[in-house]
């Protein structure tokens, strides 16, 4: 079942969750772990992270430096196959334009097709400084609307070698949106026309980068409504539960935590995960009143702080436990 079709025939703001696949050599059991922790809020689909090759550094006995490039967390492909066999929900895999080529990126959802998985999102990706050598007869996706432009045309059929009677695929395309904008782009309304060529490339929904200030979710859905955008646009939310996430995730996500926030925090470091979860519990609070359809929350690995969220919120969701 696709995406959009939870969200049209849901008559309730529905919970959804993303995961990261474990490092290589580790075992999928910390995985199911954690999605079993959050099953229980019956979530509808279930994205998973993909990862390109990494370069790293490793210093030898001799003092030269060896560079390592691999991609630490394998496995998108396969986690989506055991959660859809295991759990019975709909995975959401993520396809990258960084480190793949087209021809990678085709052969990839043709697995994801034959494995029954109608759901993609499709971002950009960050730079690891670990560019892959192409060959003249390897091309790759410049921008996600580049990858949107290539699943979409699968499923008209249109494959990147001309294939005659070629079967359709049916992918639904969900893509990023930011709501402090990327910080490639030099101001919002740039970044928000940048997404209505997705949008109009093809892509069925938006799911928000993480943010904590629900006036900024709100100025972002605003600005794209007026842009023309129709499709759902889903608020992603992170809890903060450390103080070190107070430079850590500004940072990594370039975003900016709200001053009443940070400012508790600092005061008071050692109740860094109950402020973060009383804020989350505001936060969600709030969207929902503002009738948003639904609430996606990054996971990761670690779904205790979301589950104490959902559980204070006072909205009827624990009512659609199990």
């Amino acid at each position: 079942m696709k995406v959009t079709d939870f969200y049209a025939q849901s008559s309730e703001p529905l919970i959804s969750f993303e995961i990261i696949p474990p490092k290589r050599g580790k075992s999928i059991n910390s995985i199911f772990e954690a999605l079993d922790q959050v099953m229980p809020y019956r979530p509808p689909f279930i994205d998973v992270t993909a990862h390109a090759a990494e370069a790293y550094y490793e210093e030898l006995d001799n003092g030269n430096i060896r560079r390592h490039i691999r991609r630490k967390r394998p496995g998108t492909i396969g986690l989506c196959a055991a959660i859809k066999h295991r759990y019975n929900v709909e995975p959401v895999p993520h396809i990258l334009c960084k480190g793949f080529t087209r021809e990678e990126t085709e052969d990839a959802l043709i697995e994801l097709n034959f494995l029954g998985i109608q759901n993609v999102l499709a971002i950009r990706g960050d730079d690891h400084g670990a560019p892959k050598p192409y060959n003249a007869d390897r091309t790759i996706n410049e921008y996600a609307v580049d990858l949107v432009r290539q699943v979409k045309r699968m499923n008209r059929g249109l494959y990147l070698e001309q294939l005659m009677e070629a079967d359709k695929t049916n992918f639904c395309v969900g893509v990023g949106g930011y709501p402090e904008k990327h910080f490639e782009a030099p101001n919002l309304n740039w970044d928000i026309l940048r997404l209505k060529e997705k949008v109009e490339a093809g892509a069925d929904y938006i799911v928000t980068q993480m943010f904590f200030d629900n006036q900024k979710f709100f100025d972002f859905e605003a600005k794209c409504r007026e842009a023309g955008i129709t499709v759902p646009i889903i608020p992603g939310l992170k809890l903060i539960t450390s103080y070190r996430q107070l430079t850590t995730l500004p940072r990594s996500f370039h975003l900016n935590i709200p001053e009443p926030l940070s400012h508790e925090i600092s005061l008071k470091p050692d109740r860094a995960r109950d402020i973060g979860i009383e804020w989350g519990v505001q936060q969600c609070q709030e969207l929902l009143n503002h009738g948003v359809q639904g609430l996606h929350f990054y996971v990761m690995a670690n779904p205790s702080a979301v589950i104490d969220v959902l559980d204070h919120l006072k909205t009827g969701l624990k009512s659609r436990a199990v």
